[in-house]
């Protein structure tokens, strides 16, 4: 019988693909795999609709290691291999960039976006019409408040986006699933751990507003949901032009 948090989480997962339509019959899904636990979950969640869906659709997990050392693009290769998936790995020196003399600012942003770019060829050089992302609920609400914070906009990542008039589309169906449901669910499975190398993942920007929205949590449990739930439900005669 399907554990409680399996539940949860499938219903989340349920929830965003049929809320946008993310997934049609035919689809070459390129999944890009960070080794983190939210992308190996969404494999995982993605594989399992697959076997019991009439919608037909394949999956492509693609890592890009990032060049620091301790990298573990092997093991991972592994892994993916075991569950019998044609696994894409490449050695880029994305994080290594995003340190240099010359980037000492947010090494994060480059490397974030010179991640997404290699991703988007990656997935077209396969032939892929569309890239799920790992991306959950808290990750939207984390994105919404660096944007203010850093950018001056009120913005975040969205469930579907389509680049390129259409042609590719990027997705995210674990828009609706809580980060402490995730990591619940991976910890059941027993999914592999892998530790991330980069210098600066536990004292980034991202973390910084990660700790100030558990502190809000804290305080009230209804905080997560009403912010979420704000971002769907705009009244713009009350923001500034």
């Amino acid at each position: 019988m399907p554990s409680h948090t399996y539940r949860v989480l499938n219903r989340a997962v349920g929830k965003a693909l049929h809320q946008y339509g993310m997934i049609s019959n035919g689809d070459q899904i390129a999944v890009g795999v960070s080794g983190g636990t939210d992308s190996l979950v969404l494999l995982w969640v993605l594989h399992e609709r697959r076997l019991r869906s009439p919608v037909v659709y394949d999956l492509y997990p693609v890592y890009l290691d990032p060049g620091f050392k301790d990298g573990f693009g092997k093991p991972l290769q592994t892994y993916f291999e075991r569950l019998g998936y044609q696994f894409r790995i490449e050695y880029t020196d994305h994080g290594i960039l995003g340190h240099s003399s010359r980037n000492r600012e947010n090494p994060c942003f480059l490397c974030s976006r010179l991640r997404r770019k290699r991703l988007f060829e990656v997935a077209d050089e396969m032939g892929c019409n569309k890239m799920a992302l790992g991306h959950n609920k808290d990750d939207i609400i984390e994105t919404l408040f660096l944007n203010i914070f850093y950018s001056g906009e009120i913005s975040t990542m969205i469930p579907l986006q389509p680049f390129f008039g259409g042609k590719f589309v990027l997705i995210r169906p674990l828009a609706f699933a809580e980060a402490d449901v995730i990591r619940r669910f991976a910890s059941e499975e027993g999914l592999p751990e892998f530790v991330n190398p980069c210098p600066t993942a536990g004292r980034s920007k991202r973390r910084e507003i990660k700790e100030m929205l558990s502190r809000l949590y804290l305080g009230n449990s209804k905080i997560k949901g009403n912010i979420f739930k704000s971002m769907s439900h705009v009244n713009r005669e009350y923001l500034l032009r």
